[in-house]
């Protein structure tokens, strides 16, 4: 067994463990209870998914391989210099990758499950989807491998980079004073699954949130607009199947349905809720019509 893998085996009980303190704690102080119907969504989501990485295929791997194979220079995580240059490097990819995992259908397919669970608890941070490693999402990290890291080196980043953001979901932890500006923090994190129009698509760093105020996509949690959890369609199912196949049910009626590959490529690669008439659920759209019904409500025309 692998080094990232007895890593793996040691942290899952834990991390398991942490999820059950948390309900049984939110069920005896929260009116609303926990809602272990979801925790045992997200169980058995990590169940699957554990038994999928069995499957020896992914898009990225040959591109991983090739990549590696012609790098360009060969790092080695034996000195400080080459883990920072794979720390900042990493979340920087790594911003990218969640930003076009929201921004694009064919990765936000996948991504939607993260995303689905109704509250915001520690459960929902492994509830990560079954199909991820068949959308090639992961090729967004193959430059590392082409400036000189290993591939197996880079997901262990990855997968370290993933259990930092384990104990940022939740909504019991306040905001965190200076820590805001720099790390990807709880608060941060509400704000980025929370689907108000206000908050969509934000917030998508790993362990730093730096990326997001460099390139415009931070929004900070206001305390006159509290966070409403799950997708902008709410899941009304515990059926962990359902969650995980209904998003590309949707893509193939859709694509069925296309009258030109201009559409097609709408549909694949536009963003999450688009068609052709602009009467969707993009976050523009859904900004634009909350904008409207709010100066609708004022009387504002």
């Amino acid at each position: 067994m692998g080094t990232l893998a007895k890593l793996y085996m040691i942290l899952l009980p834990v991390v398991l463990g942490a999820a059950v303190v948390e309900g049984l704690w939110l069920s005896r102080t929260r009116r609303e209870g926990y809602d272990w119907k979801a925790w045992g969504t997200s169980v058995a989501d990590l169940a699957v998914r554990r038994l999928l990485f069995l499957v020896p295929f992914s898009l990225a791997t040959p591109v991983f391989a090739w990549a590696y194979e012609h790098r360009l220079f060969t790092f080695h995580i034996d000195n400080v210099g080459s883990v920072l240059l794979l720390f900042i490097s990493l979340e920087f990819f790594y911003y990218w990758y969640h930003r076009a995992s929201h921004t694009v259908r064919w990765f936000w397919n996948s991504h939607s499950v993260h995303h689905s669970p109704n509250r915001f608890n520690l459960a929902a941070a492994y509830r990560l989807g079954w199909l991820g490693k068949f959308t090639g999402a992961t090729i967004f990290f193959t430059p590392l491998s082409l400036l000189g890291f290993e591939p197996y080196t880079v997901l262990a980043a990855l997968f370290l980079n993933l259990l930092y953001q384990f104990w940022i979901h939740a909504d019991w932890i306040p905001k965190l004073g200076w820590l805001e500006y720099v790390l990807n923090t709880p608060s941060a994190h509400r704000v980025h699954h929370a689907r108000n129009p206000e908050y969509l698509d934000a917030n998508y760093g790993g362990v730093l949130i730096v990326f997001d105020r460099l390139f415009g996509t931070y929004i900070e949690e206001r305390k006159d607009l509290p966070c409403e959890y799950g997708l902008v369609t709410r899941v009304t199912t515990y059926n962990p199947v359902l969650i995980n196949l209904q998003p590309w049910i949707g893509l193939a009626k859709d694509l069925l349905g296309a009258r030109s590959l201009g559409e097609v490529w709408g549909y694949l690669f536009g963003a999450p809720g688009w068609r052709p008439d602009g009467q969707g659920l993009t976050t523009a759209e859904l900004r634009a019509r909350a904008v409207e019904a709010k100066a609708a409500a004022l009387g504002v025309s």
